[in-house]
Order: C-alpha cells, then structure tokens, then sequence
C-alpha cells in the first residue's frame, strides 16, 4: 500500500519521513515527563540517531504493509504534535492495535482523540481491519479516556500483556470495532 495522508480536524498525518527526525528529536526531549513516563522509546538520551531510526522503521513497515505510522502535523502552522499509528497487523484476523502520543506542549487539546479517529477510519476502510485495540499501561488514564472518546469500549485488564522497561506488566484493553466510531 503506497503511502496517504489523512486530514482533518486541524490534523494533517502523514507517513514518517526523514526530514522529520529532527522534530521528532525535539517532541521527545521536550516531552520526557508525560510521553516518557509511558513509551520506553521516550527517554533523556534519545538522539537524532534514534529519530533516524524510528524514521526507517517506519518507512520499512509501509513498505511491508504491517506497521502504518504517521507523523501528526497542526494543518496550519505545520508544527510536528506527535504520532499514532496502527501497529501489530493480524492479516488473518483483521486487527490491529492502535498507538498516540503527542508532545507534551500541546496535550490537553484533543489532538490523540482527533488522530486516532482519523487512523482508526483509515483502518477500517483502507485496511479492512475489523477490530483495533488500544493497550495500555493501568495508570494511562489519558490514553483511556483518548480510546473511550473515540467509541472504543473497555475489555480488559491482561495480565503480563506488555513488556515494559525489561519487566512484565499488565494493561488495560480497549477495542474498537466500525460500528464504535463516533
């Protein structure tokens, strides 16, 4: 599947490119109190190299029609907001999870909620997806309330459903089918 944007509700996303690894580099050292007390990805040494990186591993998960990240833009200023992204494809059963952060200067302002329901609408009728979960640690409230606002319905608390900084945790499951979406 080639690469698309998606716009709307002051959003634009589009794919990771490498000219946004720099403001990706940005978002995350300016963000380490909020986005990295829940994505290990998010930490005081996150470098350039490390934007690189994520730039490439994301170019090579479209290419492979598995991971679909996209980098979230203000539509007007054209400011870097964070990512979201569908992740863990199940061809076979047509799930995904779905992913959000945004940086820590702009939270508060229904941003995640806005992207997720543009990504999650992409899913169902791009990707043919039928169910899309969102998983996250217990004490996210703000990532559950961002699931709840978009239609997802709570399911769960997995036990060892993640594997976060070399340990075993829970996680609260939220899943999205079509017929959630509001």
């Amino acid at each position: 599947m080639p690469p698309i944007e998606l716009a709307g509700k002051g959003l634009r996303l589009r794919p990771w490119q490498s000219r946004d690894a720099e403001a990706l580099c940005d978002a995350a050292q300016n963000s380490l109190s909020t986005v990295g007390r829940w994505l290990p990805w998010c930490h005081a040494s996150y470098a350039l190299e490390d934007a690189c990186a994520w730039v490439a591993y994301c170019e090579q998960g479209w290419a492979n029609a598995e991971d679909f990240a996209f980098a979230v833009f203000d539509d007007r200023s054209g400011e870097l907001l964070g990512g979201v992204g569908l992740n863990q494809r199940n061809p076979m059963h047509h799930s995904a999870n779905l992913g959000y952060w945004v940086r820590q200067s702009r939270q508060g302002e229904g941003i995640a909620a806005r992207a997720a329901s543009l990504v999650a609408r992409f899913g169902f009728e791009q990707l043919g997806l039928i169910r899309i979960e969102i998983v996250t640690l217990p004490d996210n409230g703000a990532s559950q309330r961002t699931a709840e606002k978009i239609g997802a319905k709570f399911e769960t608390l997995a036990r060892h459903r993640l594997w976060v900084r070399g340990q075993p945790m829970d996680a609260v499951v939220h899943a999205l089918i079509r017929t959630d979406m509001t």
